[in-house]
């Protein structure tokens, strides 16, 4: 587990994180208006460590383990929704320091300043040249990309015009950073929910990357924290963005019916009820809550486990990386199943924009899109649990 050091730092961030609400529940009208995070909350994130919570120590990062990881961006999207994604993207793209030699991540990554966005996603063209790479490419769902010091987009590396060819036959693929000001940045990002984030798609056009400002997750990293022995860790904080919106909906739901008045029944001899003395809503905030607190423990029981392995030295076993990849897609669809049940639950109270869960479920629909944690992604997992390779090169 952590060191004490470790936890205490942890602890702290998890303390600061909360103690941010009044400006983040100040800024989500202009949050969904401009479609971006405000400058003050960049600036209060930078502050907490939120973009770096996975670079080395070494460089000045935090260096937090999986579960702390998780803690924080599930305490942020508690909040809101698009400062934990922001936080959650930036935060798994902090693992990229470890791969880089120690003086370009201490460059690159090594300030307080530090945010990144980007895909990885090889979708990208890489020229080798002499001394490095020509790049062009369009990237899709730069989240944060406004505020980022780092951009960052995955390419197929090509030689003489041709796809380089790895040992085992399949195309050379690496990630490659790019400074912001090498990026156009496209006005994409008109969508229902986490309109915070700027996930804006984003182009470059032969722009030259060195050799040493690229890297691989499939190469052994420079920087040999645990944290770093298992490469698809790097998306962990995924889980926190589902557990804090499913927090903050049933909280939405608690204080709202503490209020709510329900119509006259014309049976009743008396006046009008509340919400919360309507049995169906015991029933389902009860629900609920058994649900999320089931996803919070498979998660959190889920990342001890794997992180107890990899300090260890050992290598995770087929079944846990099964069970790592099913987590994350298991968290988003809970999440979902209790947003829309809470949803359900405040009626018309839900449709209004001035509603926090009006919000959230847009947030949650959104974010459930995401490829990493569609239902499709369980297929690599089932591979895994009946003794097959995953099909997968993440896993």
């Amino acid at each position: 587990m952590v060191t004490p050091q470790g936890a205490q730092t942890a602890n702290d961030i998890f303390a600061n994180a909360q103690a941010l609400a009044p400006l983040i529940h100040a800024s989500r009208e202009s949050m969904e208006a401009e479609r971006r995070l405000p400058a003050p909350v960049v600036t209060a994130l930078r502050k907490l460590g939120a973009f770096r919570l996975a670079i080395p120590r070494a460089y000045g990062g935090l260096e937090l383990d999986p579960v702390a990881q998780v803690k924080v961006v599930e305490e942020l999207s508690r909040l809101d929704g698009s400062v934990g994604w922001c936080a959650m993207i930036s935060s798994a793209g902090s693992f990229a320091a470890a791969f880089l030699a120690p003086d370009v991540a201490q460059r690159l990554c090594g300030h307080e300043d530090f945010s990144l966005a980007g895909q990885v996603v090889p979708v990208g063209r890489a020229e080798l040249v002499d001394g490095g790479y020509r790049v062009t490419g369009r990237y899709r769902f730069g989240s944060g990309c406004q505020h980022a010091s780092l951009m960052v987009g995955g390419c197929v590396v090509f030689e003489n015009g041709t796809p380089r060819r790895l040992a085992n036959g399949q195309p050379e693929t690496r990630v490659m950073s790019f400074p912001p000001s090498a990026c156009k940045i496209l006005d994409t990002w008109h969508t229902t929910g986490l309109l915070g984030t700027g996930s804006n798609d984003f182009e470059v056009a032969d722009v030259f990357v060195p050799f040493a400002e690229s890297w691989s997750f499939a190469e052994r990293p420079p920087y040999s924290g645990t944290l770093y022995r298992f490469p698809p860790l790097f998306l962990v904080t995924h889980a926190g963005v589902p557990l804090g919106l499913a927090r903050a909906g049933i909280d939405a739901v608690i204080e709202l019916a503490s209020g709510k008045a329900l119509a006259p029944d014309p049976h009743q001899l008396f006046g009008s009820r509340l919400l919360r003395e309507e049995s169906r809503v015991h029933e389902a905030i009860a629900v609920a809550e058994g649900a999320l607190a089931a996803a919070r423990s498979f998660t959190y029981s889920t990342l001890t486990e794997l992180w107890d392995t990899l300090n260890r030295s050992e290598k995770p076993s087929p079944r846990q990386r099964a069970l790592y990849r099913i987590m994350l897609i298991d968290v988003h669809r809970m999440a979902k199943e209790v947003i829309t049940s809470m949803y359900d639950l405040a009626a018309t109270s839900a449709i209004y924009r001035s509603h926090p869960l009006d919000r959230i479920i847009r947030d949650i629909l959104t974010a459930c899109q995401h490829g990493v944690v569609h239902p499709k992604m369980y297929r690599p997992a089932g591979r895994l649990l009946l003794g097959l390779a995953a099909g997968d090169p993440l896993f």
